[in-house]
């Protein structure tokens, strides 16, 4: 399945604020994320023709986009912008969720969301998803992204940044507390 030039310009407007948004995200920084979509769009542009369908055209240029933010985040690295993370990352988090035998604390018990798949149709949830996301720590919201949203194995993590496999677990396992703990509190109750 080919997709024409002017529905591909038609997909990319109605889809340009999405991957902007998803950029912003992953890099932080606004004006690279306008570059980064802008290479995205230009590149689905001129490959538009040879599009298969074997997945959504959003889909698609999703993927595009992950590859772009991937080469920006090693262009950073490069460029000696990308800040190594902290050993003594901050346990609070743990802490407050965790009694010392590991049990919950009483008030920290995860809520019950229902059913997954209606939560992830719903767009409230993915702006509160986004500001969570926006709440963590830098370092620990692109290790998180680069697993969980951009798709690379751990070794792949370890190796775009530098840091340790059982670093890299630690700062997935907290990022999914901190996020638990931030959708619990802006979308459940």
């Amino acid at each position: 399945m080919t997709i024409t030039a002017s529905l591909a310009a038609t997909h990319f407007s109605y889809m340009r604020p999405r991957l902007l948004a998803f950029a912003r995200l992953q890099l932080r920084d606004s004006a690279a994320a306008e570059d980064v979509v802008q290479e995205t769009l230009l590149t689905a542009f001129e490959k538009s023709t040879t599009f298969e369908g074997r997945s959504e055209f959003e889909t698609w240029v999703f993927g595009i986009l992950k590859f772009k933010i991937l080469d920006q985040l090693r262009h950073q690295k490069k460029q000696g912008r990308w800040q190594p993370l902290d050993d003594d990352l901050d346990d609070d988090t743990l802490d407050r969720l965790f009694e010392a035998n590991g049990h919950w604390q009483p008030n920290a018990r995860p809520n019950d969301w229902g059913k997954p798949e209606h939560v992830l149709e719903n767009q409230h949830f993915w702006q509160v998803f986004d500001a969570c996301m926006l709440a963590l720590p830098d370092n620990i919201a692109r290790i998180f992204s680069l697993r969980e949203l951009i798709g690379l194995s751990t070794e792949e993590i370890c190796k775009e940044t530098g840091v340790s496999e059982t670093n890299c677990w630690v700062i997935l396992h907290r990022a999914r507390l901190r996020l638990r703990e931030c959708l619990d509190n802006g979308w459940v109750r």
